[in-house]
């Protein structure tokens, strides 16, 4: 009996899996029910049924709990405990500390960690974040210490996600962290227990886009796929009364009612349909059509819809049937000084809005993914600011990659580099066709400020004018040989 009691295991700790996930759903309900402030760890025992010395043992990801304890965390948050979100301090090659999770935790008497000092830790472990972090190319992982908050942003699409029949429009450029908003919100809406589909429109074959009835099928086919459901398309659809209400009728009546729960559908990328003006009349006049409907239909209510796209839209849209105009807009803004400050401190400068902060932005402006790899190299790779900004235009500085990417997209269309040479090299406001306009700001690269349009910022500006006026010299010697 002796033996049994001190072999018992209190060796459960979470992983880095395991606590992204209560993290993610904690943080979601503070924005619901908390009005977007931290709990206490006083609040965070009472709704968990455990005490404060429990929950310290649980964040410190090095102390064991035993596993009903965990549940009962996991479940006041609605969460199902899963295999890989623990494990055994006994197991061999366990890890129980990530450098970069504990810095994702904020301090303070409302924050979720044991009260450290944030540049105190940096600077410690400053050398195992050089290898833990990795090149700011993509999404903001949700656990990851460098997303940013743009308030009020993050509660408003919380809030709205909850509400029957609802359609988001996030629309922003390029890089500019729409994706990483996504994520979050999807995390939030399976911590409500929605399911979700995450649809990237530009993935459909180009034969779809040139027959609505093709496209109509395969989008309801990678529905139900996403949703784990037999399509059984050929059973449920009717050509003879259209292709547009068998859509409809394979939503509502087929797949929304086999849900019990709410299904949250992302389309990303929806400006792809631009450029298929004869699908885009159509297909979005049915999504303004499911939201009109959904307040009288219990099935439609279920759909939560969220719409994401680059630029306005440019092609001649039915003001009644435009899906453009209605729902949530959100609209996705620079950084500000403050949250370039903010990040910069993350990455453990210690920076000031007024000087480093000020320097960094009169080049790149508030661009976020401009910012992350600016921080990235000036901590990871041991360069200055000063050689950032300097060597910004260079073919081999830190922006390269970015630079030769929208390099390489402008070259494929000559419209658009004749529209850009106007661009840079004007100090006032210029007049583009409106399809180019809009595509060099789904790009990223052009801003308005009131009727002007504008570089979006000073590199930019500095870098495409070297590229277009040595490629409009090229252009002209050939011409002239010709």
């Amino acid at each position: 009996m002796k033996q049994s009691k001190s072999t018992r295991k209190r060796g459960i700790v979470l992983t880095i899996a395991g606590l992204k996930r209560l993290q993610a759903a904690i943080l979601a309900m503070e924005k619901v029910q908390n009005n977007g402030n931290h709990f206490t760890l006083e609040d965070l025992g009472d709704r968990m049924n455990v005490s404060t010395k429990t929950l310290n043992r649980l964040w410190s990801l090095n102390t064991g709990v035993d596993q009903k304890t965990l549940k009962l965390c996991f479940t006041a948050f609605n969460l199902e405990l899963h295999r890989e979100d623990y494990t055994i301090l006994s197991e061999p090659n366990t890890t129980v500390v990530s450098p970069t999770r504990l810095l994702s935790l904020d301090t303070g008497e409302k924050k979720l960690s044991p009260p450290f000092s944030l540049e105190s830790f940096v600077t410690q472990h400053h050398n195992q974040l050089e290898n833990l972090w990795s090149y700011p190319d993509g999404p903001v992982a949700l656990d990851s210490p460098f997303y940013v908050e743009r308030p009020p942003i993050e509660e408003l699409v919380y809030r709205e996600i909850i509400q029957p029949g609802c359609v988001i429009r996030i629309r922003a450029p390029r890089e500019m962290g729409k994706t990483s908003l996504v994520l979050r919100l999807l995390a939030f809406a399976q911590m409500q227990g929605y399911r979700a589909v995450n649809l990237n429109c530009k993935q459909m074959d180009a034969t779809c886009l040139t027959d609505l009835n093709k496209f109509l099928r395969s989008f309801c086919w990678q529905i139900a796929t996403e949703l784990g459901i037999d399509p059984k398309l050929d059973e449920n659809w009717d050509e003879e009364i259209g292709c547009k209400l068998s859509c409809s009728l394979y939503l509502q009546s087929y797949l929304l009612k086999q849900s019990k729960s709410p299904v949250v559908l992302v389309l990303n990328e929806v400006d792809h349909f631009f450029e298929y003006p004869q699908i885009a009349q159509e297909f979005f006049g049915l999504l303004r059509s499911w939201y009109e409907e959904a307040r009288q239909d219990a099935n439609l209510q279920k759909l939560r819809l969220l719409v994401v796209y680059s630029t306005e839209v440019y092609v001649s849209l039915d003001i009644n049937r435009s899906p453009f105009n209605i729902g949530l807009p959100i609209r996705l803004p620079e950084f500000t000084k403050h949250q370039v400050e903010y990040l910069a401190q993350r990455h453990g400068l210690n920076w000031t809005s007024e000087n480093e902060v000020t320097q960094l932005m009169s080049l790149v402006g508030g661009h976020p993914a401009l910012i992350r790899i600016a921080l990235y190299y000036i901590c990871c790779q041991g360069i200055t600011l000063e050689e950032v900004i300097d060597e910004a235009i260079a073919n081999g500085g830190i922006y390269r990659y970015h630079l030769w990417r929208h390099w390489a997209i402008l070259q494929e269309n000559s419209s658009l580099v004749k529209a850009y040479i106007e661009v840079v090299s004007s100090k006032q406001s210029v007049s583009l066709n409106p399809i180019d306009a809009h595509k060099l700001e789904s790009l990223g690269l052009i801003t308005y400020e009131g009727d002007s349009i504008l570089p979006r910022c000073q590199l930019y500006r500095a870098y495409f004018k070297k590229q277009l006026d040595v490629a409009e010299f090229e252009y002209n010697s050939l011409q002239k040989r010709a």
